[in-house]
């Protein structure tokens, strides 16, 4: 749903699209910093629940968002605080909170015409179904 007229457009869309590639939860993702992406391996780790890491694979869609927003837009957010580790940042430069991701995210549901009660959280549920459909593993994915 976000479109290329939008502000952060960029940003948006790699927001949801880490959401989706990664299983994260919304903590997880707003808490990524920059040394936790290794986009020539496809790689991120995350941080946990309970202080659990966990490393894990980014699709091509997702790797390529990232890589246009961290070229292109990061820069630009950060140009006051060019020493921040995080991933996603406010217009400001700042970590963005769970409450900001959560309202993007409710911003683009409507948007897209989704039901209302779609969040975050939906996201993670869609990861571990596609994951299942495609063949994987249920313990694998629980874990």
């Amino acid at each position: 749903a976000p479109s290329a007229e939008d502000r952060h457009y960029l940003r948006d869309r790699a927001l949801l699209e880490a959401l989706y590639a990664t299983g994260c939860r919304a903590s997880e993702v707003v808490t990524l910093r920059m040394q936790d992406l290794d986009l020539g391996s496809g790689l991120c780790r995350c941080m946990g629940k309970g202080g659990k890491q966990r490393v894990v694979p980014l699709g091509r869609i997702a790797i390529e968002v990232l890589k246009k927003y961290l070229e292109s837009l990061r820069p630009q957010l950060v140009k006051r605080s060019p020493e921040c580790e995080w991933v996603f940042v406010s217009r400001g430069g700042n970590r963005l909170s769970r409450e900001n991701l959560w309202a993007l995210v409710k911003k683009y549901v409507k948007r897209a015409g989704l039901p209302t009660r779609a969040t975050t959280h939906t996201l993670r549920h869609s990861f571990a179904t596609h994951l299942l459909s495609g063949g994987a593993d249920l313990r694998t994915v629980q874990e």
